[in-house]
């Protein structure tokens, strides 16, 4: 918990001025982010999945994998409205809560973060099999839906099971079992290798491939243009965004990781350590608004697709308007 009462001995050192001045700019920061980007994200990814969930039929293989990262960067939203307004980022929180709602957040970021992180990664590499071989339907919309249960599922089990760790850190140490498992070091080291260096690696190994193919002058390419050109631009924007925005939270956590449990440091070090994890958190956190802009802006189809639904809805206010003013007239 972000706390500066430690310094209150000391009123006028200099530790307890610059643990101030992180709170307010933690706390200017968090509000920027509830003020500007939640509205933002929430409307943008509710009106992604939405749009594209109302024209299943006209859906491609990215769109799928675009429509997962929605539905997980509106948990990330739900997850910054609880956290964001409580005493870790904020300096007059509006709530407290306890271990478990704290354990509850953190299932969910962690869950969100590897459906985001994961997505990226498959569709790399779905891209680059519908690219050397095109209409082998490798990488179609029903194969896509099936491999983004898998996302979820593995999601779930990964993040509870090194949330076992988290969980025996705050439970009574009468548990045999949970006594020999209270290091949270372990389960931050299982978060940076399979929520950040394999879908990372694996990202980069892709793109290679995609860049061989593009470099290359050959037939198939003729008969890959079922994908719309755009998405080519659009995956190397999400792949970059996601490398911007998380990799300073996974550096974070191989910091905290790389240094020895129980080390003893300065009460400035903690504080400016604590101040860099809120950053890399609420970058993270923007990873939720950024993409379904990026989205919205570099697919072609998008924009076609929204209006078609704004059509449909006025076209069935009117039928129902319509319908009334009959259904009067024949009364009369």
């Amino acid at each position: 918990m972000w706390s500066c009462m430690a310094y209150n001995q000391t009123l006028d050192s200099v530790d307890y001025h610059v643990c101030q001045d992180f709170r307010f700019i933690i706390s200017v920061f968090s509000l920027v982010y509830l003020i500007v980007c939640f509205p933002v994200g929430l409307c943008c990814n509710t009106l992604l999945v939405v749009v594209n969930l109302s024209n299943k039929v006209t859906m491609t293989m990215p769109d799928v994998y675009f429509v997962n990262i929605a539905i997980a960067g509106l948990m990330l939203n739900l997850v910054a409205a609880v956290e964001l307004l409580g005493p870790s980022f904020t300096q007059w929180p509006l709530w407290e809560y306890n271990n478990k709602i704290y354990i509850t957040l953190l299932i969910l970021f962690n869950i969100s973060s590897l459906v985001i992180m994961y997505s990226t990664t498959l569709l790399s590499l779905d891209y680059y099999i519908e690219r050397a071989l095109p209409r082998t339907y490798m990488s179609s919309v029903y194969n896509t839906k099936h491999v983004c249960g898998f996302i979820w599922g593995g999601a779930i089990l990964t993040s509870f099971s090194s949330l076992l760790f988290y969980v025996c850190s705050h439970v009574s140490t009468k548990i045999i079992e949970c006594s020999k498992m209270q290091n949270k070091e372990a389960a931050d080291t299982i978060m940076l290798f399979i929520g950040y260096v394999v879908p990372v690696m694996a990202v980069l190994y892709a793109l290679v491939l995609i860049f061989r193919i593009r470099k290359k002058s050959t037939p198939l390419d003729l008969d890959s243009a079922q994908l719309d050109p755009s998405i080519h631009c659009l995956l190397m924007a999400l792949v970059c965004i996601q490398i911007l925005l998380w990799t300073p939270y996974y550096m974070v956590l191989l910091v905290h990781t790389v240094l020895t449990p129980g080390r003893e440091s300065s009460r400035q070090n903690n504080t400016t350590q604590y101040f860099l994890r809120c950053l890399s958190v609420l970058l993270a956190l923007s990873s939720s608004f950024a993409i379904p802009l990026v989205y919205k802006r570099m697919n072609r189809n998008f924009s076609q697709k929204l209006k078609e639904l704004i059509n449909q809805l006025m076209c069935r206010q009117q039928a129902c308007s319509h319908e009334q003013s009959l259904a009067q007239q024949a009364i009369t």
